[in-house]
Formats: structure tokens, C-alpha cells, sequence
């Protein structure tokens, strides 16, 4: 199923998102339609947040890539309680965009080079290093957990020039060619609580 992606200026892309457990109720479905959510938005990561669900979960598949970096093409992998326990190298830029965010696109710093702790959809724990675009999206699907808008990222000067256009975001007044929720606020606690 094709979810609503929240938006800019909605409190749940700003709270911390809880670890949850092999208990956590339809787990497959929700990462399938994560996926579905992403492809249908062109997107190549997703993060639950992003969804109204504050839980330490992502999606990321590279497929979109096939054929300009046919390396990475076969790169689809959920994340389930993540954490980043190392990272390496200088910062570099890379120009990140993100589908809670539609129409801004900055150049951010990030590592080149992160090493995550994990578990994958079937609960096997992975430590895993990961280098160039992988470690990129994932530093950026991260951040989505810890509360972290890439536009945070940037200079003050850059937030100030883009004040205008996340406003906007915020009220609604953006167009995008996917479906979004605005003003959503933690799902997962009314959900719970049912």
C-alpha cells in the first residue's frame, strides 16, 4: 500500500524515534509498503518517520541507479534499529534532496565512509561497513531516527534563503507528484494506544 509522506514542519520528523522488537505488529507489511511508498515517489531511501511511525526503521534500494552505477543497483536493504559506530574520512559534499522536503535540494557534509550496527527484516544483527553513495543515504535515513532534516545541515546563511520555501512546505503550499500529509504528529503513540 502507497502511504502519505509527511511533510516539512510535521512534530514526528523531529522526535527520536523508539527501537522496536520482533514483536512489532506487521513488521513485513509496513516495510513492503515502505518500499512501495519510496518506488512510487521515485525515492531511494525512506525512513519511518517519514511515514508518521516514529520507529528506528529505513528502507533504501538503489535500483533507480541501475544503470548509471550498476554496482550498487542490487542494493535494497531494510534497517531495523540502527547505529552508526564508526566513521571514516574527510568530509565531502554531496547535493541531497529528501521526499519529506519536496523541491529543496542542498549540498551537504557528510563522512564518505560509516561502519552501521543493524538488523535486517529478519532480525539477523549485521555490522556492516559502507562506502560512497550507501554510506551517504544511510547517514541521511539516519538522521531522519535522530530527529535530523539534511536542511539542518547546512549554513546559517543557506537556512536563511531557504526559510521561504520550507514555511511553505510546512502549510502545505508545496506541490508534489506523490501523496503528503502535513502537520502529522506521532502515529505510532495513538496506534499503541488502540
Amino acid at each position: 500500500m502507497i502511504l502519505p509522506i509527511v511533510g516539512y514542519g510535521s512534530p514526528v520528523l523531529r522526535q527520536e524515534a523508539q527501537e522496536i522488537d520482533q514483536n512489532y505488529p506487521e513488521l513485513p507489511q509496513l516495510i513492503a509498503d515502505m518500499y512501495e511508498t519510496m518506488h512510487s515517489a521515485d525515492g531511494i531511501g525512506l525512513a519511518a518517520p517519514q511515514i508518521g511511525r516514529s520507529i528506528a526503521l529505513f528502507v533504501i534500494d538503489f535500483d533507480a541507479f541501475r544503470e548509471d552505477q550498476p554496482e550498487i543497483a542490487d542494493f535494497k536493504k531494510a534497517f531495523i534499529n540502527p547505529i552508526i559506530v564508526g566513521e571514516e574520512g574527510e568530509l565531502e559534499p554531496y547535493n541531497e534532496g529528501c521526499l519529506s522536503v519536496p523541491d529543496v535540494h542542498e549540498d551537504v557534509m557528510r563522512p564518505p565512509i560509516i561502519t552501521l550496527e543493524y538488523y535486517d527484516e529478519n532480525w539477523q544483527l549485521h555490522e556492516t561497513r559502507f562506502v560512497g553513495l550507501a554510506a551517504r543515504v544511510i547517514q541521511h535515513e539516519y538522521d531522519h531516527l535522530e530527529g535530523i532534516i539534511f536542511t539542518d545541515h547546512v549554513s546559517s546563511f543557506k537556512k536563511r534563503m531557504l526559510k521561504g520555501k520550507l514555511n511553505s512546505i510546512t502549510k502545505g503550499a508545496v506541490s508534489a507528484r506523490y501523496k503528503m500529509r502535513f502537520g502529522v504528529k506521532d502515529l505510532e503513540t495513538s496506534q499503541s494506544a488502540t
